[in-house]
């Protein structure tokens, strides 16, 4: 196994400071390995995500190098030849598992924009306190753009929120952790080849949760009422301003379209599941408040924003792979992890295999099957049915 930097690296080193796991202590484990403190309603911070990941390579005992960057993975006659900043390595075989998010997104024109204004991304944000005095503008309404909307605000800055296509979840429903109702109802357990329109559930942005001690549901009616201003998707930048889209109320509809089939889904297995036998009545959420008159435009020379953070997604960093596998937008080819390559896998992408497929929870059955057809190449038996 080979590792860039240290175990865990990218919780080490790409996480800002406040940062915990969406998916309640329960929910983290790996084999042989679980959460074993006394909040498992919890969320861990990055380091205590850090320790579970560093206690699950002790106890499977696999041998990691780190500090090895892979700069080249190349076919060869027998299988592939590895090119690391450790010397050169062949094998029949190769395990893709540096996940979807090595390179965080953000439109071109952001280049663009008046220098006097700091940009960053979830990579270099840490704390509001290393921000330059002034409002900052968050652009995008994932799970990374609520919370940081929430913690800049927080900390007495003025911030505006640009939101496009979202999900929206409550912290809990019905008495439980909303991802506990994802679990029990088989829904993160919705198979790949089981969903309608893949590339889409791919595609989506992760839902609107924070992990807080106080399990709090973290949606845009709670930021407006922190005070945070929403303006829609930022379109275009222009002599110095930014443009927003004029569509927030089609947005928030589909958002709470989306969330209502998804209580009603919880609902109709409650109600023949033994499970379910001590949850609360069901509830609603009240809609998502459309703002009464949300600008379409800001002026970012008038130095109402002193920064501006993006979070806007990621991608993978496929730069170092010289197999002809990725395709125009920059994703792995792929069918549940088989690669278009004979001897090459792929692990902890999205919807691998499982809607759940890149939770720590999620990889175990991942891994499971993959392996099992990575093996029987490797023994040059009939491939292994997916």
């Amino acid at each position: 196994m080979l590792e860039r930097g240290e175990v865990a690296n990218s919780w080490r080193t790409e996480r800002w400071d406040s940062l915990r796991l969406l998916t309640p202590n329960w929910q983290s484990r790996l084999p042989g390995v679980c959460y074993e403190g006394a909040d498992a309603d919890g969320y861990m911070t990055s380091a205590e995500v850090v320790e579970l990941i560093a206690r699950f390579a002790a106890y499977a005992g696999a041998p990691v190098r780190t500090e090895t960057s892979v700069t080249s993975v190349r076919c060869t006659d027998g299988g592939y030849r590895i090119t690391t900043s450790q010397g050169e390595l062949e094998s029949r075989a190769v395990v893709v598992a540096s996940g979807a998010c090595n390179q965080p997104t953000y439109p071109a024109f952001a280049h663009t924009l008046p220098p006097e204004i700091e940009q960053l991304t979830a990579f270099s944000y840490r704390n509001p306190s290393q921000l330059p005095d002034g409002g900052v503008l968050v652009v995008g309404a994932s799970a990374t753009g609520v919370q940081l909307a929430a913690e800049l605000r927080s900390s007495g800055r003025p911030v505006t929120l640009s939101v496009g296509e979202h999900v929206r979840l409550p912290r809990t429903y019905r008495g439980r952790d909303v991802l506990w109702w994802m679990e029990a109802a088989g829904i993160w357990g919705q198979r790949y080849d089981e969903v309608d329109d893949l590339v889409r559930a791919r595609r989506l942005p992760s839902p609107q949760l924070v992990g807080t001690p106080e399990r709090v549901t973290l949606d845009l009616n709670a930021l407006a009422d922190m005070g945070v201003e929403l303006v829609g998707r930022w379109a275009a930048a222009r002599d110095g301003r930014a443009l927003f889209s004029g569509g927030l109320r089609n947005v928030f509809a589909l958002a709470d379209l989306k969330l209502e089939r998804l209580l009603d889904v919880f609902d109709e297995w409650a109600l023949t599941n033994p499970e379910a036998e001590d949850v609360a009545a069901p509830e609603r959420l009240a809609p998502t408040q459309v703002p009464p008159s949300a600008r379409l435009q800001a002026d970012l020379r008038s130095g109402e924003f002193g920064a501006i953070v993006w979070a806007t997604g990621f991608q993978p960093d496929y730069g170092w792979l010289d197999v002809p596998v990725v395709d125009a937008k920059g994703h792995l080819r792929h069918e549940g992890g088989v690669v278009d390559s004979p001897g090459l896998y792929a692990l902890g992408l999205p919807v691998l295999r499982r809607r759940n497929s890149t939770f720590i929870c999620g990889i175990e059955d991942d891994a499971r099957e993959v392996i099992d057809h990575l093996h029987a190449y490797l023994n040059g038996g009939p491939r292994a049915e997916l």
